[in-house]
C-alpha cells in the first residue's frame, strides 16, 4: 500500500500541488466488484483545500487516472454501519450517497480517522459521524489533546516530504566539497560537527558584540526623550498665548453669523413680499373693468374678460404655509371676493337680459318665416353670444350657482321661442301638404283617436279635393253587377287609372319635398344649437372620460347636479348628458310635432309611410355618423320607429283588407283589387327605395304582401261563382308574373316563377275545360273502337260488329258539317270572351290555345280515321 501511496503522489497529485494523507482501498457495494482507491487530500497552497478523490486504474495501462473529486465541505455524512463489530462497510453522503466496501477494516478506520482530523483542523464544519468507535474520534476540548491532535496531524502531514530544488542544490555543493562523503560516512559527518561548532562560536561572539550597539541605542533614546520635554513646555506655552486669541476669533464669528442671519432673513422677506404684491394686487384697471365695464360692447367685453381672468388668478395663487394668517392677505381675499360676486351679479343680469331681448327680436322675424316653410336662423344670436364664451367658463369656475342659473334661464327664454317657431314651421307645412286654410287645418293636429280616423280621412279628402286615398279606394274596389260587360271592364280600368293617375304622383312627390325640407331644416337647427350650447356654457360633447358620474336631477327643478353647486367642474361624461338634457328641454316640441306631422301623412296616403321610411332611415343615418348619442340622432330614431310602426301597419292593413275583399256573385272577378293595388305599391316602392338603407324592410313587406296576394287570389277563385276559377287564377297570376318581370325584384324571384307556374297550369286547364270534345259523337264513335281493341279484338275484326261499320262512321260523320263546326268554334269564342277582361288582354292568348288543341284533337282523328275507312271500304259488304 506504500509504493501504491507514492506512486500516487508522484504520478497524480504532485502535478496538481496536492499532497496524499490517507488511501483506502474501495469497491462499490452490491455491485461486481471494481476496485479503486478513496484519497484524502489537501494542497500546498493557501487557502488549503481539502478533498476526496477517487483513483481508479486504467484499462489500457497499468497507471492510475483521476475519476472524481468531492469537497470535503460537501461532505455531509459519514456512516461506519457498525461501531462495535468490525465491518469493512462505510457510506459517504455528498449530494447523494455513495455506499464502499473497504479491502479491510482497518484501512477502513485509518481513512475515517483521517477525515475527522482534517475536519477538525481545516473545517471546523458539524460532519455527522454515524456508527463511528468512540476511539476512532478523538475529543478536542483539553488543550492537551488538541496538541496531540495538532502533533498527530503534523506527523501526518509529515510523515513524507520531498526536497524542494533549492534543498538538493545545497546537497549536491555539500557532497561536491566533501568527495569523500559516499566512502567515509564517519569523516563527512565529523567534518559537518566541526563546522557546527564554528557557527556556535560565530553566534556567541555576534551576539556579545551586539551587546554594546545596544547600549549605545538606548543612551541615545534618553537625549532623545529629554528634548521632548522641551518641546512639550514650549507647545504649552504657546497654546496659552494662543487662547486668547481663540476666544476674540470665537466672538467675531457668532456676530459675523448673526449678521449673515439677519440679511438671509431679510432676502426671504422682501421675497416673500414681492411674491404677494406680484400675485395678489389687481390693477386699477381691472377693478374699474369688473366693477363698472360695458358687457354690450366688445371692447367692454374684451377688457372684462381679461379683468375676471387676473381676477382668478389672484384668487387661485397657491399660498404659502402662513400667508393666510396674515391681515392685508385676508383683507385682499374678501376684496377679490366681494369683485368677484359683484361681477358675477352683472354678468347673470346682463346675459339674462340678453335672453329676454333674443326673445323679442326672434319672435318679430316668425311673420316672414310662417309663410315659407324655413326655420328662422339663429347664427346671429349665436355669434352675440359667443363674446362672452371666455366669461361664461369664468364664471363656471368661480361661480357655480349663478352659471347654473343662467343655464336654467337659457333654457326656459330659448325653450318658448323654439316652441313658437318649431309649431309653426310645422302649422307651414301641414298646410302645404293637405292644401288647407289655417282655420281648416286645426283638424290635422288633433289627436289621432281610432274610432275617428274613418272620419277624419273623409274630411281631410272633401277639404283638399285632391287627396289620393290610394289604399282605401283600392281596398273599397268591389266587382259591381252591370247589365253590359264592357262598361264594367271600363269602370275598373278607371278607378284603376285613379289610383295611379298623375294627380296622384303629383301629391306623393309634393308630400315627399315637403317631409324632406322639414328634416332639412331641423337637422343643421339642432346640430347649429346643440354646438353653441357645448362653446357657450363650455360643456365637452365629443370625448368622454371614465369618471363618477353625478346623479342628475330633473332639469325642470332648478338644478343640473346635486354636488355641483360649489363650484366643482362636471366630469366630462356629465357634461355629454348636461348638453343632452338641455338639448331635451329647449327641443321638447321637436319630437311631438314630427310625430303629428307622420300621423298626418299617414292619414293622407298610407303609402306616404314608404316615403318617409326612407327619408327619415337617411337623417337617422347621417345623425348617428356625426354622434350616435346627440339629442338629434335619438330624436330621429325615436321617430324613425314610429314610422316604422306605421309602415308595418300600412302592410297589415292591406294584407287584411285583401283577406276582407268581396267579389259579386253576378259579375265576372277580372283582376283583382289588391293585385292592382301590389303592382302599385311594388312600383311605387322600387322608385322610392332606390339606393335606400333600409331595403331589408321592404323585401320583408314585399315577402308578406305576395303571400297575402297569392292566398287571396285562391280565395277568390273558389269563391267565384260567375266567372271560372281558372280564369281568375290565370289572369291574375299573369298580372302578377307580368308585375314581378317588370319591376325585377330580386327577392320575389322564386314567387315570380310560381305565378309563372300557376298561371301556366290554370290556363292549360281552363282551355281544356272549356274546348271539351267538340265533335262529341265521332269522338265516341272511335273511343267505342278503340275500347273493342284494348278487350283484344283485332282491329280487322272490329268492322263487322254492326256499331262500328262504315255505315255508321258514313253517319256519324255527316252530323257534323263544315257550318256546324264553325258555328261551335263561334260560340266558344263569344264564351271566352264573356269570361276574360280587358284589360289583361288574354282573349287572343287563350283562344290561340284553344286553337292549338282543336288541332291537336283534329289531327288525332284524322290520324286515326282515314286507316279505318281505308280497311272498312275493304271489308265484305
Amino acid at each position: 500500500m506504500t509504493a501504491i501511496k507514492h506512486a500516487l503522489q508522484r504520478d497524480i497529485f504532485t502535478p496538481n500541488d496536492e499532497r496524499l494523507l490517507s488511501i483506502v482501498n474501495v469497491c462499490k457495494a452490491g455491485k461486481k466488484k471494481k476496485n479503486c482507491f478513496l484519497c484524502a487530500t489537501v494542497t500546498t497552497e493557501r487557502p488549503v483545500q481539502v478533498k476526496v478523490v477517487k483513483v481508479k486504474k486504467s484499462d489500457k495501462g497499468d497507471f492510475y487516472k483521476r475519476q472524481i473529486a468531492w469537497a470535503l465541505r460537501d461532505l455531509a455524512v459519514v456512516d461506519a454501519k457498525d461501531a462495535i463489530k468490525e465491518n469493512p462497510e462505510f457510506d459517504l453522503h455528498f449530494e447523494k450517497i455513495y455506499k464502499w466496501v473497504a479491502s479491510s477494516t482497518a484501512e477502513k478506520n485509518a481513512f475515517i480517522s483521517c477525515i475527522w482530523k482534517l475536519n477538525q483542523r481545516y473545517l471546523r464544519k458539524k460532519i455527522d459521524f454515524v456508527n463511528v468507535s468512540s476511539q476512532l474520534l478523538e475529543e478536542s476540548v483539553p488543550s492537551g489533546e488538541n496538541q496531540s491532535v495538532t502533533g498527530g496531524d503534523e506527523e501526518v502531514v509529515d510523515e513524507y516530504q520531498e526536497l524542494n530544488a533549492r534543498e538538493e542544490q545545497d546537497i549536491e555543493i555539500m557532497m561536491e566539497g566533501c568527495e569523500y562523503a559516499i566512502s567515509n560516512a564517519e569523516a563527512f559527518a565529523e567534518k559537518l560537527s566541526r563546522e557546527l561548532q564554528v557557527l556556535d562560536g560565530a553566534n556567541i561572539q555576534s551576539i556579545m558584540a551586539s551587546e554594546k550597539q545596544v547600549n549605545i541605542l538606548m543612551k541615545l533614546l534618553d537625549e532623545a526623550l529629554k528634548e521632548v520635554d522641551q518641546i512639550e513646555l514650549k507647545l504649552s506655552s504657546y497654546e496659552e498665548m494662543l487662547q486668547s486669541v481663540k476666544e476674540q476669533m470665537d466672538q467675531i464669528s457668532e456676530s459675523n453669523h448673526l449678521i449673515h442671519l439677519s440679511n438671509t432673513n431679510n432676502v426671504k422677506l422682501l421675497s416673500e413680499i414681492e411674491f404677494l404684491v406680484n400675485h395678489m394686487d389687481l390693477a386699477k384697471g381691472h377693478i374699474k373693468a369688473l366693477q363698472e365695464g360695458d358687457l354690450a360692447s366688445s371692447r367692454g367685453i374684451e377688457a372684462c374678460t381679461n379683468a375676471a381672468d387676473a381676477l382668478l388668478q389672484c384668487m387661485n395663487v397657491a399660498l404659502r404655509p402662513g400667508h393666510d394668517m396674515l391681515l392685508a392677505v385676508k383683507q385682499q381675499q374678501q376684496r377679490f371676493s366681494d369683485l368677484r360676486e359683484l361681477f358675477a351679479r352683472r354678468l347673470a343680469s346682463h346675459l339674462n337680459n340678453v335672453f329676454v331681448q333674443q326673445g323679442h327680436d326672434q319672435s318679430s322675424t316668425l311673420a316672414q318665416h310662417s309663410i315659407e316653410l324655413t326655420l328662422p336662423n339663429h347664427h346671429p344670436f349665436h355669434r352675440d353670444l359667443l363674446r362672452y364664451a371666455k366669461l361664461m367658463e369664468w364664471l363656471k369656475s368661480t361661480d357655480y350657482g349663478k352659471y347654473e342659473g343662467l343655464t336654467k334661464n337659457y333654457m326656459d327664454y330659448l325653450s318658448r321661442l323654439y316652441e313658437r317657431e318649431i309649431k309653426d314651421f310645422f302649422e307651414v307645412a301641414k298646410i302645404k301638404m293637405t292644401g288647407t286654410t289655417k282655420e281648416s287645418k286645426k283638424f290635422a293636429t288633433l289627436p289621432r283617436k281610432e274610432s275617428a280616423v274613418k272620419q277624419e280621412t273623409e274630411s281631410l279628402h272633401g277639404s283638399s279635393g285632391k287627396l289620393t286615398g290610394s289604399t282605401s279606394s283600392l281596398n273599397k274596389l268591389s266587382v259591381q253587377s252591370s247589365g253590359n260587360r264592357r262598361s264594367q271592364s271600363s269602370s275598373l280600368l278607371d278607378m284603376g287609372n285613379m289610383s295611379a293617375s298623375d294627380l296622384d304622383v303629383a301629391d306623393r312627390t309634393k308630400f315627399d319635398k315637403i317631409f324632406e325640407q322639414v328634416l332639412s331644416e331641423l337637422e343643421p337647427l339642432c346640430l347649429a344649437e346643440q354646438d353653441f350650447i357645448s362653446k357657450f356654457f363650455k360643456l365637452q360633447q365629443h370625448q368622454s372620460i371614465p369618471g363618477t358620474m353625478a346623479e342628475a336631477e330633473d332639469l325642470d327643478g332648478g338644478t343640473l347636479s346635486r354636488q355641483h353647486n360649489c363650484g366643482t367642474p362636471l366630469p366630462v361624461s356629465s357634461e355629454k348628458d348636461m348638453i343632452r338634457q338641455m338639448m331635451i328641454k329647449i327641443f321638447r316640441c321637436i319630437e311631438p310635432e314630427l310625430n303629428n306631422l307622420i300621423a298626418l301623412g299617414d292619414k293622407i296616403d298610407s303609402f306616404n309611410s314608404l316615403y318617409m321610411l326612407v327619408k327619415m332611415s337617411h337623417h337617422v343615418w347621417t345623425a348617428q355618423n356625426v354622434d350616435p348619442a346627440s339629442f338629434l340622432s335619438t330624436t330621429l330614431g325615436n321617430v324613425l320607429v314610429t314610422v316604422k310602426r306605421n309602415f308595418d301597419k300600412c302592410i297589415s292593413n292591406q294584407i287584411r283588407q285583401m283577406e276582407e275583399v268581396k267579389i259579386s256573385k253576378k259579375s265576372k272577378v277580372g283582376i283583382l283589387p289588391f293585385v292592382a293595388e301590389f303592382e302599385e305599391f311594388a312600383g311605387l316602392a322600387e322608385s322610392i327605395f332606390k339606393n335606400a338603407e333600409r331595403r331589408g324592410d321592404l323585401d320583408k313587406a314585399y315577402t308578406k304582401l305576395i303571400r297575402g296576394v297569392f292566398v287571396n287570389v285562391e280565395k277568390v277563385a273558389n269563391e267565384s261563382q260567375k266567372t271560372p276559377r281558372d280564369v281568375v287564377m290565370m289572369e291574375n297570376f299573369h298580372h302578377i308574373f307580368a308585375t314581378l318581370s317588370r319591376l325585377k325584384i330580386s327577392c320575389l324571384e322564386a314567387e315570380k316563377k310560381d305565378a309563372k307556374q300557376k298561371y301556366t297550369d290554370h290556363l292549360q286547364s281552363y282551355v281544356i275545360y272549356s274546348l271539351g270534345q267538340p265533335l262529341e259523337k265521332l269522338n265516341h264513335f272511335f273511343e267505342g273502337v278503340e275500347a273493342r281493341v284494348a278487350q283484344g279484338i283485332r282491329e280487322e275484326e272490329v268492322s263487322y260488329q254492326l256499331a262500328f261499320n262504315k255505315q255508321e262512321l258514313r253517319k256519324v260523320i255527316k252530323e257534323y258539317p263544315g257550318k256546324e263546326v264553325k258555328k261551335g268554334l263561334d260560340n266558344l269564342y263569344k264564351k271566352v270572351d264573356k269570361h276574360l277582361c280587358e284589360e289583361e288582354n288574354l282573349l287572343q292568348v287563350v283562344w290561340h290555345s284553344m286553337q292549338d288543341e282543336f288541332i291537336r284533337q283534329y289531327k288525332h282523328f284524322e290520324g286515326f280515321v282515314w286507316p279505318k275507312i281505308l280497311h272498312f271500304s275493304q271489308a265484305p259488304k
